[in-house]
């Protein structure tokens, strides 16, 4: 193999990638984060990484107390027990165990001394406001999209009320109990001045359609978005069928809107994990097929739950122009499928596509999940790149800055039409 090409040689084809995407900022398209006017619902610190959901799952299948006892326990208690089980009775070896050292060491934050009380003391002196702003720089991350349900009975209040946004955050219009919940959603927009029943008349799909309009002028979101079963099918005679087609496409047609998809879940596999009993299955991607093909005209964005539909989603991608893809989630989202999926991407679609997004749900994590995405598909990018130059391609140093910028966010803008 020659160092020697037309255009970058091989070793500063290498340097121009780690260059570019330690360099280019980020768009995470997708998280779990709040803007800071919403107060406590912004997680943060080292008590809140510890007790996300990713550990509380691993750290059960060492934990000797029952769940409801767990649950019992205040916070401080839950992350003693899984810092006492995950990372000193064992070694921290999964993704989401290493996750919380890598924020903690690029916080500049001694970990060798396994101190969790020490710890502590450091985060209790950190100012809300400029932590949220290191944090967002240590990751390189320049725009946090939300998930915002008008149906949380703690969030709805905060958009009602108003509030000075801060830019960094943008909004995602969540409505899964609006599609998967119908029978219990009704009452609610009822007694909230909808004109809406149970039965899904053309009066009650009007109503839904002005909820629908009176939450996008409220929190102007980047995307309509749902997370579905992965047994949800369509077409269907389900209530969220007509809803989907009669509603949600038509408003997001009109407002210009993707739909955002996110196929997968099993939901409350083992009900006493509570949020961290969700489990996946294989969903079939014949509704995506159908809704892509039915609708030409809105857009779909995606990303799915199970590795096993990853290949069928990538080709789905190069069949349907109106589909946008992206990420890997929740439990793909890990170094070895990471890179896997991304390789597939890119030989499937190019750069028409979104590398990842942090679905962080602790600010602190949009570190280490960036920093852990550039690590993987840095090597990844290096050896495309070079392999092109191997045909005899000019590979330059602005496409390379392109192309990083295209997976970090530009794809998707691109898609938006913004």
């Amino acid at each position: 193999m020659s160092a020697s090409l037309n255009g970058l040689k091989l070793p500063q084809i290498a340097r121009a990638v780690e260059k570019a995407i330690e360099s280019t900022p980020v768009q995470d398209i997708h998280t779990h984060l709040y803007d800071p006017a919403f107060g406590e619902l912004l997680l943060w610190g080292v008590d809140d990484l510890l007790t996300y959901h990713y550990l509380v799952a691993e750290a059960f299948r060492y934990l000797d107390i029952s769940y409801d006892r767990f649950w019992k326990l205040p916070k401080t208690a839950q992350a003693e027990f899984i810092w006492d089980v995950l990372f000193i009775k064992h070694a921290p070896l999964s993704e989401a165990c290493r996750g919380v050292l890598t924020v903690l060491q690029r916080l500049g934050l001694d970990v060798k001394q396994r101190d969790l009380p020490r710890l502590r003391q450091w985060f209790s002196r950190q100012k809300p406001g400029d932590y949220l702003s290191r944090c967002m720089a240590l990751a390189h991350v320049e725009t946090i999209c939300m998930t915002n349900s008008p149906f949380d009975d703690l969030e709805r209040p905060v958009w009602e009320e108003g509030f000075q946004r801060d830019g960094r955050f943008q909004a995602g219009l969540r409505i899964d109990p609006l599609l998967l919940s119908w029978r219990e959603s009704a009452p609610k927009l009822g007694r909230w001045g909808y004109r809406v029943a149970r039965e899904l008349s053309p009066r009650t799909l009007d109503g839904v359609r002005k909820f629908l309009s009176d939450w996008t002028a409220r929190i102007k979101p980047r995307y309509v978005m749902v997370s579905l079963p992965a047994d949800f099918v369509h077409p269907g005679k389900a209530d969220a069928n007509r809803l989907i087609e009669k509603a949600v496409l038509p408003h997001c047609l009109e407002f210009g809107l993707p739909f955002v998809l996110m196929p997968g879940v099993r939901r409350a596999v083992n009900p006493e994990l509570k949020l961290a009993g969700d489990g996946v299955g294989v969903s079939d991607l014949g509704m995506l097929a159908h809704l892509c093909a039915a609708f030409p005209e809105n857009k779909f964005a995606a990303t799915v739950l199970a590795r096993e539909n990853q290949h069928e989603l990538c080709v789905l991608a190069r069949k349907f122009r109106n589909l946008h893809i992206f990420g890997c989630w929740w439990f793909t989202n890990v170094p070895h499928l990471i890179d896997e999926i991304t390789r597939m991407r890119l030989e499937l679609i190019g750069t028409s596509f979104t590398v990842q997004h942090s679905d962080a749900r602790v600010l602190d994590q949009i570190i280490y999940k960036w920093d852990h995405t550039r690590q993987v598909i840095t090597p990844v990018l290096i050896e495309k790149f070079q392999s092109l130059a191997m045909t005899g391609w000019k590979v330059t140093s602005d496409e390379i800055e392109r192309t990083v910028q295209e997976l970090f966010g530009g794809a998707f803008d691109a898609f938006c039409g913004r």
